[in-house]
């Protein structure tokens, strides 16, 4: 029986556009920029300030290193923020639906300290609420200095927001993810382009 819904934020709550963010930083000066960003997890620098290995100042410091002397650390925030489109408020209202029903409500999200302080915080707060308000537990690879697909960020989710993955659905736009998932006992949908969760929810019982 599911009890809990475990959400990607990304491609899955968020909207998200890749080449946006590509853009931002060739214009700042990053040269080959493409090749540190993939539609699921990024590389280089930009997967250590994901997965927690590197931190908000050397991730500036680092990226400095590359870029023109004259590029400050606000505008490297704002590039990379463009990876985010937004959330749609139809999504918040879906959620907060889900957790009246009766459902456990967790987020995983490969994500960052830049990004979820900043642009994720805000869209969140949309309709005057937090974070919080929307979930019941959230695990974020910076924190948990884990980043999916690895097995890893799996086990201290399910330890930390004290879930039983078998009792657990979860969604995410990457295949890789949805199939560690179920390798480890999870209940796991992978939600396609041009599809929404809410398309994937279990059928009431």
């Amino acid at each position: 029986m599911i009890r809990n819904l475990l959400f990607d934020l990304g491609g899955v709550i968020i909207d998200i556009e890749r080449q946006r963010c590509v853009e931002a930083f060739e214009k700042l000066g990053l040269e080959n920029a493409n090749s540190y960003f993939g539609d699921y997890a990024q590389t280089g620098i930009f997967m250590a300030i994901e997965d927690g290995s590197m931190g908000v100042d050397d991730f500036h410091a680092a990226l400095h290193s590359k870029l023109p002397s004259s590029v400050t650390d606000y505008q490297i925030d704002t590039a990379f923020q463009k990876f985010i489109i937004g959330i749609p408020e139809h999504r918040l209202a879906a959620l907060r639906k889900l957790r009246r029903d009766g459902y456990g409500i967790y987020l995983l999200s490969n994500t960052n300290p830049i990004m979820w302080r900043g642009i994720i915080a805000n869209e969140f707060g949309k309709e005057g609420l937090r974070r919080e308000d929307y979930f019941d537990g959230m695990v974020t690879s910076f924190e948990a200095r884990s980043a999916k697909p690895d097995a890893g960020i799996f086990r201290y989710t399910a330890e930390q927001l004290g879930i039983d993955p078998a009792e657990t659905l979860f969604f995410d736009d990457s295949l890789a993810n949805v199939e560690a998932a179920r390798a480890l006992g999870f209940e796991a949908v992978h939600v396609r382009p041009g599809t929404e969760f809410t398309d994937y929810l279990p059928e009431k019982k």
